[in-house]
């Protein structure tokens, strides 16, 4: 077999692992979901201000590191060249962090913050929908990309500047728990915590994208969505990012990536062009303008009153309640919600963008992620989001009915259908179009998780090596196996319950990737001075 060995260790551990979490989720789907989602409601409720506070302080650290002294230290050295051109890298980066998601997402989300607005806003009120097109920008924007971007600096520095030719999350917290530490079993822990949470990660990706895309396919095929149309899309993902995977990362990844980011440039153009163009223009300027004016407020809203109100109000004013449950609130629900998924997914992208980012300052490598991230997926929201918002105001599509019972792939569906027959007869080839973007974004986010999976446990080598290629395509299957049992048992319930379980993985991950952060600093001082 071709390609370095296997570590035994993680490969043997963690699979045993990540079946003994997943086969229980599969036999006992609704036990399993009730226990994971009561877990992460308790973390939730408890615990949501840690993620709150570590999101905020890594974005104000990138921007420290950027505008600091160590912005132009370039990863390989001084005399390093880049090893994908600019647009290659930077489609690499976006398509593998955001995947069909934002699809999903991009266009749909203001749907929920429509009909359960923040700041106690009325409903459906002009304010609620203000907010409801700005919330988007917020959730997919800077501080999510700066989640993405901590990780990335200290792998991607051990890698090409400390010249330790192994991807591994355990390696890249040398600088603090030593070397022995790192290469034994608390090293051995962090790595396949890490493979878990990615496990649940690509789950969710999946558990979105593949509903979505047979939605699109039901409606081009006339045929009725059920779970062997749902396993054909899995299967066919499953052949493309295998394929590709073991192509490797010049020819699978950077092609499919470049190609999808052209795709999607001639996707938004059609869409803003076809579609209520001054709307768009209006809306997302109005949303950049708030989340500006209100950035801080957003970062570090928890909404106490809401939560702990029924508690006060319950025992009588000034004396707590304690058999009160407190309430669910918006940011529970969603802030703290997206910042534990970005956490849980964190790691992954830290390990594929620093493979990538050879011949990159520290400066472009966070401009890249946070302003090139962030800015590629308010297109998404500004186009799609506000084109689909524009249709539930004029009253030509009733898509917070759909969302309301529970067919969020039929309003996108529907959304894109709706701009197509703005153009007739133009609706079926754009929506051969969103499906063929959504099946290549939901590939290369599923062939870059193989990769990393099997970089990850590959032994470490005297030299930079790719992960032998029967491995990396051996976790494409795994993956692919996953989804299709999970969608077999439970549908998207048991995906869920995937979903909350790499969401509370997230809170070891915020140690590791403070573990992380302190030895990039220290490595920095070290070789370039305090």
């Amino acid at each position: 077999m071709d390609g370095p060995r296997v570590d035994r260790v993680i490969f043997w551990v963690a699979l045993p692992l990540i079946a003994g979490v997943s086969v229980p989720l599969v036999v006992f789907p609704v036990e399993g979901e009730a226990l994971l989602s009561a877990a992460f409601g308790w973390l939730t409720r408890i615990l949501g201000w840690a993620y709150l506070w570590f999101t905020i302080a890594a974005f104000a650290l990138l921007v420290y590191y950027a505008l600091g002294k160590y912005g132009n230290v370039r990863f390989g050295g001084p005399d390093a060249k880049p090893e994908f051109s600019l647009i290659s890298w930077i489609a690499m980066i976006f398509c593998a962090g955001i995947g069909a998601s934002v699809l999903y997402w991009g266009t749909i989300e203001w749907a929920y913050y429509y009909m359960n607005p923040p700041f106690g806003l009325e409903p459906r009120s002009a304010e609620a929908t203000e907010w409801a097109a700005t919330y988007g920008l917020f959730h997919w924007g800077f501080t999510a990309w700066a989640i993405y971007c901590i990780p990335t600096l200290p792998l991607a520095y051990l890698f090409w500047n400390r010249r330790r030719p192994v991807l591994r999350m355990s390696a890249a917290c040398e600088g603090v728990i030593g070397a022995q530490a790192a290469r034994s079993l608390p090293g051995k822990f962090i790595d396949m915590l890490f493979m878990f949470g990615l496990l649940g990660g690509v789950g969710t990706s999946i558990g979105l994208s593949t509903p979505m895309i047979s939605a699109g396919l039901s409606e081009m095929l006339g045929v009725d969505r059920g779970y062997w149309l749902d396993a054909s899309v899995v299967i066919t993902l499953g052949t493309i990012f295998g394929v590709s995977v073991y192509t490797g990362l010049q020819r699978g990844i950077r092609m499919l990536s470049r190609f999808n980011l052209w795709l999607t440039i001639a996707l938004l153009t059609f869409v803003f062009l076809a579609g209520p163009t001054l709307f768009i223009i209006d809306t997302i300027t109005n949303s950049i303008g708030l989340l500006v004016q209100n950035f801080v407020k957003m970062s570090l809203y928890l909404d106490p009153i809401g939560k702990w109100g029924s508690l006060i109000s319950a025992s009588g004013e000034g004396s707590p309640g304690l058999q009160a449950t407190p309430q669910a609130t918006f940011p529970e629900q969603w802030t703290v919600f997206y910042w534990a998924w970005w956490i849980a997914f964190a790691p992954f992208m830290g390990l594929f963008v620093a493979r990538i980012s050879r011949g990159r300052t520290i400066r472009e490598l966070i401009g890249a992620e946070i302003i090139g991230g962030a800015m590629g997926c308010w297109l998404f929201f500004a186009v799609l989001g506000n084109t689909s918002l524009f249709f539930q105001l004029e009253g030509s599509q009733d898509l917070t009915g759909l969302v309301a019972r529970n067919m969020t792939p039929e309003a996108i569906i529907a959304t894109v259908v709706a701009v197509g027959d703005r153009v007739i007869p133009f609706a079926i080839p754009l929506l051969l179009v969103f499906v063929t973007l959504a099946i290549i974004f939901a590939a290369t986010t599923l062939d870059s998780a193989s990769y990393i999976l099997a970089s990850v446990a590959t032994r470490e080598q005297a030299e930079v090596r790719e992960p032998a290629r029967w491995h990396r395509c051996f976790w494409a299957v795994v993956l692919s196996s996953v989804a299709l049992s999970l969608m077999f048992v439970g549908g998207t319930e048991s995906l869920r319950a995937v979903q909350s379980a790499s969401l509370i993985v997230a809170l070891p991950l915020i140690a590791v990737l403070v573990l992380m952060t302190l030895s990039f600093i220290r490595w920095l001082k070290q070789d370039h001075g305090a």
